[in-house]
């Protein structure tokens, strides 16, 4: 990703931010979760997120503007899967940063506990 400086015009990275304004949603990402081993339609997200059918609807709409994700029908149902991959590759990213960051808090609390 380029660099963001004084050279990034303001909608870029105002864009940027929308994009992870998106990512920010516990339940968005719980359905990207869902969608990282191939397509589900919308009942099968409802019952796995334990949720209603409205709340997945309304979080799968907004995925699929950003062109997260895609749609397809068939007969009455919608079905959606992943558009963009690479989101997994930032989640892991930002999963294996945090893991890092609590192993030193924990070797902090272990170094003091044992003076």
């Amino acid at each position: 990703m380029q660099q963001l400086n004084k050279s990034v015009p303001p909608e870029v990275i105002q864009q940027i931010a929308d994009y992870f304004r998106i990512l920010s949603e516990p339940m968005r990402l719980r359905i990207l979760n869902l969608l990282r081993d191939g397509e589900k339609c919308v009942q099968e997200l409802v019952e796995e997120t334990d949720t209603s059918q409205a709340n997945v609807s309304k979080h799968l709409k907004v995925m699929l503007q950003a062109g997260i994700l895609s749609r397809r029908t068939e007969g009455t149902s919608a079905y959606y899967a992943l558009e963009e991959p690479l989101i997994f590759d930032l989640c892991n990213l930002v999963c294996n940063r945090l893991a890092i960051r609590i192993e030193e808090k924990a070797k902090q609390f272990r170094d003091f506990s044992q003076k």
